[in-house]
């Protein structure tokens, strides 16, 4: 089953306190297609200018990723600048060109549009929700969110999620969405609004899966203990990635598709993105995925799976 994934594509500089690097291959479309890419087909949608490298389209392709979404248009494609503090936990966004991506509008090709899985990556609410309308139903949907839109563009969000399964978005996030300190509380108060679960990333912490408690549905995932961490940028989309990817994946196998996505399916779901966004942080960029194949991936999940019994 392919993968639909819609978002930014943008050209980053990232500073740590150990090193600098520029026009960086970035955006949180190009993170979660290429951690979706490694679990089965996926259709990417965004926009670039003509300044973008011919080997970030060609690193996309050979990834297997369908570009048929990608608009390359004249003009500077989305840059972001940032830096980290020590504890690479804190950011400082130094400067955003939005470029071409200010008046991007997502255009699905015919044949994306039936597409089962869907990720809705960072981007307005209102692009997310115009994503959904060109869609014919789909099976699963997941959506990604930041403080920004919750500041700016409450009322368009609040639509999207009466339209989406899943949220994904960080503690401080939904602390802001819901205007409630417990976590627990702050996710049956976005279930209420709409997506059936919930997942509540913490960063080095890991991420909490909220279902129905009725029927007990939460997950606690840890984090995968790092030594070497060099470049955070990207992570959360790694993981958003990496979920869409292996439950497209998983449903394929599965292949009941009248019933709904069980929570069993999401919880594995949630160890592969958290595996994908492992890897990712070990390099700047997407240089660590380059060299990670799929045997990688399983030995990490199998790994992951080892330490978290007890």
């Amino acid at each position: 089953m392919p993968v639909l994934i819609v978002g930014s594509i943008a050209l980053d500089t990232v500073k740590t306190p150990a090193e600098e690097h520029a026009d960086l291959l970035g955006g949180s479309a190009s993170y979660a297609a290429v951690s979706a890419s490694f679990f089965g087909p996926t259709q990417l949608v965004g926009i670039v200018g003509d300044d973008f490298p011919k080997a970030h389209v060609e690193y996309f392709a050979q990834r297997g990723i369908d570009l048929a979404g990608l608009q390359q248009v004249p003009g500077q494609s989305f840059r972001w600048s940032g830096e980290y503090m020590l504890d690479m936990n804190t950011r400082e966004t130094r400067s955003v060109a939005l470029n071409v991506f200010e008046h991007f509008t997502p255009h699905l090709p015919e044949s994306f549009r039936q597409t089962p899985h869907v990720l809705l990556a960072n981007i307005a609410p209102a692009l997310q929700s115009h994503v959904l309308d060109q869609m014919t139903r789909p099976r699963f949907v997941v959506a990604d969110t930041m403080d920004l839109w919750i500041t700016i563009a409450r009322e368009d969000l609040l639509k999207l999620l009466r339209r989406v399964d899943l949220l994904i978005l960080n503690d401080s996030e939904a602390r802001l969405l819901t205007d409630e300190p417990n976590l627990i509380k702050a996710a049956a108060l976005i279930r209420a609004l709409g997506p059936r679960f919930v997942a509540i990333k913490k960063g080095e912490h890991g991420c909490l899966l909220f279902g129905d408690p009725a029927t007990g549905e939460f997950f606690a995932c840890p984090a995968f203990p790092l030594a070497n961490l060099h470049d955070p940028t990207g992570a959360g989309d790694c993981f958003a990635g990496g979920f869409i990817g292996h439950l497209a994946q998983k449903d394929a196998a599965d292949g009941n598709h009248a019933a709904p996505v069980g929570f069993d399916a999401l919880r594995q779901a949630v160890v592969f993105g958290s595996v994908l966004a492992s890897f990712n942080v070990e390099a700047f960029s997407l240089e660590r995925l380059r060299s990670v194949t799929e045997k990688d991936v399983q030995k990490r999940f199998e790994e992951f799976r080892r330490f978290s019994q007890f």
